[in-house]
Order: structure tokens, then C-alpha cells, then sequence
């Protein structure tokens, strides 16, 4: 699925920032795991992407009256400490786009290397002004169109990415990508 993809490449972005000049700030990912701080869970509850994004926003966005906003699988990896939520709006039981927000929890990364990290892996691949931490607008071979940004959320890198159908303009994109990420 979409949310998958977004999240390796972005995932093979923290694998090379976190191996690189900054020695172990981070205790190794090869220890035991350790349960999360409480203030980790809360902040991973809040970014109920359902929450961040509701239906009515994706509907003005779309033109789509009756916009439905229905929880997406989890899917978290612990392999890179990826946690992937993701919402799915539906019209008339049809698919109208996804929003999906992946935490990176015990992981280091700068938004620039993951998003550069998209750019590689996606060709014509385009930055998309206006995201303090940069964005990336891309159209895939499976015709979806993805606006994807990134952003530290208490330290922990985070990926935000929404995709719709492929005529979606980055501009209809924008909005909804921000929104999402004002509201993390």
C-alpha cells in the first residue's frame, strides 16, 4: 500500500542520518526494547490522522459533498520504529485519498534528508514552496498523487503524506498537508 512505501523510503532516509556524524545520542537499537515515556504514547495518540485531517476539509479540497473519514490499518514496523496511522476518506464507498502520519519513535533525522530520501527513490519528484520544513509532490506509477513533508514533533522525526487521485494539483494538496501538520 501507499502509507508502506512512503514509510521505507522515508525509513531508509533515518537509517543513513542516524548512522552518520552524530555518534549515539540515542541508545542503540539492537538493546532490549524499553517502553515508551507517557508523554511518547500521548503524543503518538494525538496523531490520530483522522484527527488532524477531518472529512469536511478533504470534501472542500475535493469538490465531494458527504466525505467519509474511516481509520486506516496501524501498521508499525519495529524494525525501524516506524508507527504508521493512516485515515482513508471515502465517497459513496469509493476511495477519495489517504492521509497517513508515520512516527519515527527513538530515531534521529533531519525533514530535509527524509524528504531528499522520497526525491531519490520517486522520480520527478518536485519540491513544493510553502512548509517550513520542505515538501515533495510527486505522481506515482500507480497514477496516485502524493504530497509528502516532514517534520520534528518533540524531536521524533515524523512524515506526513497525503495521497489522492492523480489529478490532484499540489496546490489542492497544500492545504490539507498543512492542516495535518499545524493540528500534529
Amino acid at each position: 500500500m501507499r502509507t508502506v512505501a512512503v514509510a521505507i523510503v522515508a525509513f531508509a532516509a533515518l537509517t543513513a542520518c542516524s548512522s552518520g556524524d552524530e555518534p549515539s545520542k540515542a541508545p542503540s537499537s539492537s538493546a532490549a526494547p524499553k517502553p515508551a515515556p507517557s508523554s511518547t504514547n500521548a503524543a503518538a495518540a494525538s496523531l490520530d490522522p483522522c484527527k488532524l485531517l477531518p472529512a469536511e476539509a478533504v470534501s472542500k479540497a475535493l469538490f465531494l459533498d458527504n466525505l467519509k473519514a474511516v481509520p486506516g490499518p496501524a501498521q508499525d514496523n519495529a524494525a525501524n520504529g516506524g508507527k504508521a496511522r493512516s485515515c482513508e476518506y471515502q465517497h459513496d464507498g469509493k476511495a477519495a485519498g489517504a492521509l497517513a502520519v508515520t512516527r519515527y519513535e527513538g530515531k534521529q533525522g533531519k525533514p530535509a534528508e527524509m524528504l531528499a530520501a522520497i526525491k531519490k527513490a520517486k522520480p520527478g519528484a518536485k519540491d513544493v514552496a510553502g512548509f517550513p520544513d520542505g515538501a515533495v509532490y510527486y505522481v506515482d506509477e500507480q497514477k496516485t498523487a502524493t504530497l509528502a513533508s516532514a517534520e520534528l514533533v518533540a524531536g521524533t522525526p515524523v512524515l506526513v503524506n497525503y495521497t489522492g487521485p492523480a489529478k490532484m494539483t499540489p496546490e489542492q494538496l497544500v492545504p490539507l498537508v498543512k492542516q495535518a501538520l499545524a493540528a500534529s
